[in-house]
């Protein structure tokens, strides 16, 4: 073999080295680009799964916390099936979020259980709608009685007020009838009478006081036997006794004296004499006069010595 042909012999080798080499460096970086591809895929997935549990993890929490929001009306619901089914949905999405949690099998394993979480939340979400619209329906019902309550209750009010003045017009009416029957007096007057039964000046020797009055004409009372009671009191304030009782204002009441006449809705001229049964003493006597449960007059007498 000459000079030539060992040239190009080892000129071939050499090339044909070259290019083994180079398919080899090519394939060598052909596996590190596959496999710096698959990595950067794979961490693409991770973080999208990752970003994906984030957005359910908050979605869920959102959710629990917007049926919590309402958790005290409750009451308004008129069973709590909503609550129930909403509490077994939500053990179901908080296991389904442990196990993604804890998951380290593939990203298939991963995309499975997002899948189920979606569903879940999903479900949970209807069950939070409609939980919420009952709590409003109820809620505008309540409403809707609490107004028509006030509106009773305001009625009642006015009712109470209309029966309250009605009584009150009643009671007026019926002290204005009372009133009307009354028997009116006039005249009035306290007179002393010595021994024998002549008018006395000095108190002090007087032996009867009488007291004397007109009664006026009423066809509003009614005519009948009429007891009338005089009470005389003392310049010290005492009561001169000795002419029984009478009842008034629902209590009893002694007299100094009284009379019985005969009244026909006609003018009555009556006179009581009381017979004196202590020592008098000079000064103001006050004197009253009572019939049918009525005062009907009250003077002061200036009696001297």
């Amino acid at each position: 073999m000459n000079k030539n042909q060992k040239i190009i012999l080892f000129g071939g080798i050499g090339a044909i080295v070259c290019l083994v080499a180079l398919v080899i460096v090519l394939i060598i970086s052909n596996a590190k680009r596959t496999e710096q591809v698959n990595a950067a895929r794979e961490e693409t997935e991770n973080l999208r799964l990752a970003n994906d549990r984030l957005l359910l993890t908050n979605e869920f929490n959102q959710l629990n916390a917007d049926f919590n929001q309402y958790e005290d009306q409750q009451i308004y619901l008129k069973n709590d099936s909503l609550v129930q089914k909403y509490n077994e949905a939500r053990l179901k999405v908080e296991g389904l979020l442990t196990e993604l949690n804890q998951e380290k099998k593939s990203n298939a394993a991963n995309r499975k259980r997002i899948k189920e979480l979606e569903s879940e939340i999903a479900t949970l979400k209807g069950i939070v709608k409609h939980y919420l619209e009952e709590i409003k329906r109820l809620g505008e019902e309540n409403e809707g009685l609490r107004k028509e309550i006030k509106q009773v209750t305001q009625r009642n009010q006015q009712l109470s007020s209309q029966v309250t003045q009605a009584t009150s017009k009643n009671e007026e009416l019926t002290q204005t009838v009372k009133l009307a029957k009354k028997l009116n007096i006039t005249g009035l007057s306290l007179h002393a009478y010595n021994k024998k039964g002549k008018a006395e000046k000095n108190i002090t020797k007087a032996r009867q006081l009488g007291v004397s009055f007109i009664v006026s004409p009423n066809n509003t009372a009614s005519p009948g036997m009429k007891d009338f009671y005089v009470r005389i009191l003392s310049p010290e304030g005492a009561l001169l006794s000795g002419g029984g009782s009478f009842q008034i204002d629902g209590s009893t009441v002694a007299a100094t004296a009284h009379r019985q006449m005969e009244y026909a809705n006609e003018e009555l001229s009556v006179s009581v004499y009381w017979d004196v049964n202590t020592t008098l003493t000079p000064g103001d006597y006050t004197v009253e006069v009572f019939a049918d449960g009525y005062r009907l007059a009250s003077r002061h007498f200036t009696m001297k010595k």
